[in-house]
C-alpha cells in the first residue's frame, strides 16, 4: 500500500512538470524612442554669429 501511495505521488509530481502550453510565448516589441533635432536649432547659432559679425562690421 505504501508503494502505491508513493507511486501515485511521483506520478502527480511528474505530471505537473508538463503543465502549460506548447504555443510560442508572445513577446511584445520594444518601444524605440528616437530623439530628433529640429532643423531651425541647427541653424540658429551660425545665424546669430553672422548677425553679430555684421553688427560689429557696421559699428566698427
Amino acid at each position: 500500500m505504501k508503494k502505491l501511495v508513493i507511486a501515485a505521488a511521483m506520478v502527480a509530481a511528474a505530471s505537473t512538470a508538463y503543465a502549460g502550453s506548447m504555443a510560442e510565448p508572445i513577446i511584445e516589441a520594444p518601444v524605440i524612442v528616437e530623439e530628433t533635432t529640429s532643423s531651425s536649432s541647427g541653424l540658429l547659432i551660425p545665424l546669430l554669429l553672422l548677425v553679430a559679425i555684421g553688427a560689429a562690421i557696421a559699428l566698427g
